[in-house]
């Protein structure tokens, strides 16, 4: 599996209307960038990419940001035509994109879905606007309505909507109020993603000057084992720490990261994955665009040793609630096993109930473990 063609493509637009104040992804500015310019670029990468490593098919296309739904109708109209020229996809394939409520009118979404798109996953990072403007968000709660119904009325019917909680001067109330209501929209798939101040924000200057009021760590787990119980018992599955979806709903491109396997990775920043080789493009728009002129946009490229790809494995794939497969490990490396890899780390964890074995052979995290999940990743790195 390590030395076959990718069938996930990741693609990286890195234009948003504003800078949110927690983010450290490849992001710009929108206003002044050269976008068309940059579609020229991704369109040459696209054509340089799938000549060195040809395609197979494709079950799942995801593109990312950025803010992807800040291109015109017209700029996404042409953006989606090349995805569809220079790379096959299943008829099945889960084509998913990132929004900003309120990037997405009527004209912008019908040239998406006539475009391939089939599944949409709004930033709405919460229900509350105090907490909206506190974090840099452009949008209010009006906007997150209006959006998803907007969608549902072009005919989309697979949408996730992103939450996030340990934001500052959030509380448990708070929280509990934005997920009611989130629920409420009786969506396919939520993702809850916990706060991470990352150097290079507004908010890492803020916590360098101690101005940044963040929950304490026991109001942070209260909040995430609020949202599990909440979810849960609204009928979603808690398929992988941070995402619930509806039966059959799971996202599939982001399973593809899970399971280690490999994917196309395009555009300013992105990672690909492919014949056991890890990439970084080049992050600047000016450099990406000339760089795609002589060749790949590449900042770096790294051979993955099988080592590091087993401890790769165990790692992204025990954060998937149904665990690590004995025959998935094989698989990817021949003549190997998980505890003839890992032997002592997994009795370790064995003893210290953060991982119990599956009926094939494999493990998964407890409900013990998916709260300590870190310190499960981190023991196969030791």
């Amino acid at each position: 599996m390590r030395n076959s063609s990718p069938r996930a493509l990741y693609i990286h637009i890195p234009f948003c209307t504003n800078k949110c104040h927690y983010c450290d992804f490849t992001s710009y500015v929108l206003n002044g960038q050269p976008v068309d310019d940059y579609l020229d670029a991704l369109e040459r990468e696209m054509a340089e990419t799938v000549r060195r490593i040809p395609p197979e098919t494709i079950d799942t296309v995801f593109v990312g940001g950025g803010t992807p739904t800040v291109l015109t109708p017209a700029q996404m109209e042409r953006f989606l035509a090349s995805v569809r020229r220079h790379f096959p996809l299943a008829r099945d394939a889960e084509f998913s994109m990132e929004a900003n409520p309120g990037t997405t009118d009527k004209d912008k979404l019908e040239a998406m879905r006539a475009g391939g798109v089939n599944r949409i996953s709004f930033g709405v990072q919460s229900f509350d606007n105090g907490l909206l403007e506190r974090i840099g968000r452009i949008h209010n709660v009006e906007d997150v309505y209006r959006s998803i119904e907007l969608a549902r009325e072009t005919g989309f019917a697979n949408l996730s909507i992103d939450l996030m909680f340990g934001l500052p001067g959030q509380t448990v109330g708070l929280l509990e109020d934005s997920v009611e209501r989130a629920l409420a929209l009786r969506l396919p798939h939520y993702s809850l993603y916990s706060l991470k101040v990352e150097e290079n924000t507004l908010f890492h200057k803020l916590y360098e000057r101690n101005e940044l009021p963040l929950p304490t760590e026991d109001e942070e787990l209260a909040m995430y084992l609020l949202l599990i119980d909440r979810l849960k018992a609204a009928g979603y599955g808690h398929y992988e720490i941070s995402n619930f979806a509806l039966p059959g709903k799971e996202c599939r491109h982001n399973i593809t990261y899970w399971r280690n396997e490999p994917y196309y990775g395009l555009g300013a920043g992105a990672h690909g994955y492919a014949y056991g080789v890890r990439h970084v493009n080049l992050k600047g728009i000016t450099p990406y665009i000339e760089a795609t002129k002589s060749g790949l946009p590449l900042l770096e490229t790294h051979t993955v040793p099988e080592d590091e790809a087993m401890e790769d494995f165990m790692m992204v794939g025990l954060r998937m609630l149904s665990g690590v497969r004995s025959a998935d490990f094989a698989a990817q490396f021949p003549g190997k096993t998980i505890e003839g890899t890992f032997g002592t780390t997994i009795e370790k964890l064995l003893q210290g109930g953060l991982i119990e074995r599956t009926e094939d052979g494999g493990f998964r995290l407890t409900d013990r473990g998916v709260l300590f999940g870190n310190e499960v990743f981190g023991a196969f790195f030791d």
